[in-house]
């Protein structure tokens, strides 16, 4: 999916709102657990219910992956039921030696019709590379987390030298963010920052302007749209906003996807708000 696209769809949906599918077997509602095919089942309800009120899907690959190859089958008949108007995105967190990182793309972009990655940037450019070299798909580098871990690494301050005179200190993340924005461009490159960072995001924004953001912890991780939506949207809106846990899991009786679909159109009308 190009840049342009997702723009368009952004402004003609009022909305930029990402619904994760981090569907977990032992949390959907009871009376689905026992349907031979329920994790693709629940995903469909999901999907059919809020697709008028999101603009991307996210789908968290290991709750997948932990399912062995049923778990895969699942994730690529979700993938293919997703209609090509909204963007699709493999969590997956992936990033490694460049020929390995060849394969991973393999998989997402070819054998999976999946329009973006989630990518660690920690190996360096030739891990992320081969994301980069498919037209129409995107790497999304981890820029910013949300976790308590992020304070292990992406918080450390770093002292660069800018001549022999000036010194100056910068988080690892901001160093990230001012490499990894070099090895691609704003139409194939997009950045992590979660929700709960975000005292960080005008800073990030002075950064890495034009860029997109995918942006974790809204609602069950207590993100606050607002504040999101003021520090870090864009001309382009750049932001996809995801919330996982608060519409999936809306509801754990038979009226799941109603209660979804209730979430999603919250969601979407207080985007709207923030878009004009």
């Amino acid at each position: 999916m190009t840049r342009q696209f997702l723009v368009e769809q952004i402004q003609q949906k009022q909305s930029y709102l990402c619904v994760g599918l981090d569907t977990d077997l032992t949390k959907i509602p009871k009376h689905l657990q026992a349907h031979p095919d329920a994790m693709f089942e629940f995903n469909k309800a999901i999907i059919d219910a809020t697709l008028p009120h999101c603009v991307s899907y996210k789908i968290n690959t290991a709750f997948y992956e932990a399912m062995g190859v049923k778990g895969w089958e699942v994730m690529e008949r979700t993938v293919n039921y997703i209609p090509d108007t909204h963007f699709k995105i493999a969590d997956a967190k992936r990033g490694d030696i460049g020929n390995t990182s060849t394969q991973y793309a393999r998989a997402f972009f070819e054998a999976m019709n999946f329009d973006a990655v989630t990518v660690a940037p920690y190996m360096g450019e030739d891990s992320v590379r081969p994301f980069l070299e498919y037209e129409g798909k995107w790497a999304i580098v981890l820029g910013l987390t949300s976790n308590k871990g992020a304070n292990d690494f992406e918080l450390k301050q770093l002292v660069s030298s800018n001549g022999e005179e000036h010194l100056r200190a910068e988080f690892l993340y901001e160093r990230v963010l001012r490499s990894v924005a070099k090895w691609g461009t704003p139409d194939n490159l997009m950045f992590v920052v979660g929700a709960t960072q975000a005292e960080e995001f005008v800073n990030i924004r002075s950064i890495i302007p034009d860029h997109f953001l995918l942006v974790p912890g809204v609602g069950a991780q207590g993100g606050s749209l607002k504040d999101i939506s003021e520090k870090a949207m864009n001309n382009d809106c750049g932001l996809l906003v995801n919330a996982s846990r608060a519409v999936i899991y809306a509801s754990g009786k038979e009226d799941f996807a109603t209660e979804a679909k209730a979430i999603a159109e919250q969601y979407q009308f207080e985007m709207k708000e923030y878009l004009r």
